[in-house]
């Protein structure tokens, strides 16, 4: 583990997650993170030349979350409107060494009550096969397997999930 993460790990500050702009430092810094680790796990689908993600500008009924431990961007999460019920789950990151703590968890947790928020009552995720941990975090959420969707339908790579959402009682 770094020595920047393990003083965020050892800290005693709380996890705070606020929604913030997507094309925000934060934001960026997380999306190429990601998208470095996305390479290293399906080098055959990248080319040396490929392109890099982007962060589209938040519309409406989309949201982009940002987890800080010890005030350090530490993981996000975003929902993209699919449609008038439906948003998707994109962006689903947490450095390396601060995983397995839960941080993850709280993301889609708050992710599901911001949806919620916004009208949703479904939500729809993709991962790839080779993210076991991924896969196992969305079925202990009650994530269900579906059928690829959308841009995903041709990709052999992806796992497709959804939920409904249950609004809170009372």
């Amino acid at each position: 583990m770094s020595t920047e993460y393990a003083r965020i790990a050892e800290a005693e500050s709380a996890l705070t997650i606020v929604e913030e702009n997507p094309q925000g430092v934060a934001a960026l810094a997380l999306l190429r993170q990601a998208a470095v680790e996305a390479r290293s796990l399906y080098p055959e689908l990248f080319q040396a030349d490929s392109a890099w993600p982007e962060n589209r500008p938040g519309g409406a009924g989309e949201c982009y979350l940002i987890a800080y431990l010890a005030q350090q961007a530490v993981g996000c999460a975003a929902l993209r409107r699919l449609e008038q019920d439906i948003a998707e789950v994109r962006r689903v990151y947490v450095v390396e060494p601060l995983r397995r703590r839960g941080i993850a968890r709280q993301l889609l947790l708050a992710l599901e009550a911001r949806a919620l928020q916004l009208g949703y009552r479904r939500l729809r995720l993709e991962t790839g096969y080779r993210q076991g941990a991924a896969m196992a975090l969305y079925a202990g959420l009650d994530y269900q397997p579906i059928p690829a969707f959308g841009e995903y339908r041709d990709d052999p790579t992806s796992r497709c999930f959804e939920k409904a959402l249950q609004p809170p009682s009372g």
